[in-house]
């Protein structure tokens, strides 16, 4: 990926780690689109900021996803970068029969969107020199945590779909994975301040270094997340698998959520 003078389309770029990376693309001289669903926060994102733009955008409706990128792709023709970071994040419990609505919520805005919104802009994509899709996982994709499931299974599925997606635009796309840690943002109650998780500064430095390197690594991943990713390889799934679930229940009722 080129390490200034892209056009990057963010989702989820009104808070959180959408808005610290757009606010670092656009200071290192890039052009960055934030797309979301609430307007004021994008309004806030964007302010004072003359290279970054904003538009709303709801993933739920497909054929709104379709006319968004065609809108898109119309007022920003060198759009060149795709960045799939939009997700929310629901506490589950499995043990009852339960309504559905934040699963099928957080498949919708986890799995189905960036699939819906890669699939309307792939055709623009390809014909762009320097072009790159990037998808934003978690460390939960290589390993659970289990009060969160869906949540953890939607990113299982995008590390999945990116390393498909990766394979077929091989010499066309550039598709970049981006793996975060537990981060200090607002992705669930309490957690923009709770120990342990890494602060949201220090992690979009490190991401946005790792951009600068070239070429850029098919996966962005800080040192904080490799307790999870290379769990498996390692040989201790089973043990950080339990290590993670107690840490979180321990965090849950001291009132972390």
């Amino acid at each position: 990926m080129k390490t200034s003078g892209n056009t990057i389309l963010m989702t989820g770029g009104g808070s959180g780690i959408g808005e610290a990376l757009a606010h670092r693309f656009h200071d290192r001289g890039d052009t960055v689109i934030i797309a979301g669903r609430r307007r004021d926060a994008l309004e806030a994102a964007a302010r004072g900021r003359d290279r970054i733009h904003v538009v709303t955008l709801d993933v739920e409706d497909g054929a709104a996803v379709d006319a968004f990128a065609a809108k898109v792709v119309a007022d920003f023709p060198a759009l060149n970068v795709l960045f799939n970071n939009a997700g929310i994040m629901r506490f589950e419990d499995l043990t009852r029969r339960r309504d559905l609505s934040d699963a099928e919520a957080t498949l919708t805005t986890n799995l189905l969107g960036p699939i819906r919104l890669t699939n309307a802009l792939i055709e623009h994509l390809t014909a762009q020199p320097d072009a790159a899709i990037v998808n934003v996982t978690s460390g939960l994709a290589f390993v659970p945590l289990v009060a969160t499931p869906t949540y953890s299974a939607t990113k299982a599925a995008i590390h999945s779909y990116t390393v498909s997606l990766r394979t077929q635009l091989a010499g066309k796309v550039e598709v970049i994975e981006v793996a975060p840690p537990g981060v200090q943002t607002d992705l669930t109650p309490g957690q923009a301040n709770r120990p342990g998780y890494m602060p949201l500064d220090a992690f979009a430095d490190a991401v946005v270094a790792q951009f600068a390197q070239s070429p850029t690594p098919s996966e962005i991943l800080v040192d904080e997340v490799q307790f999870l990713r290379q769990a498996e390889r390692e040989g201790r799934f089973d043990e950080t698998l339990k290590t993670l679930t107690e840490r979180a229940a321990r965090q849950r009722e001291a009132g972390g959520a």
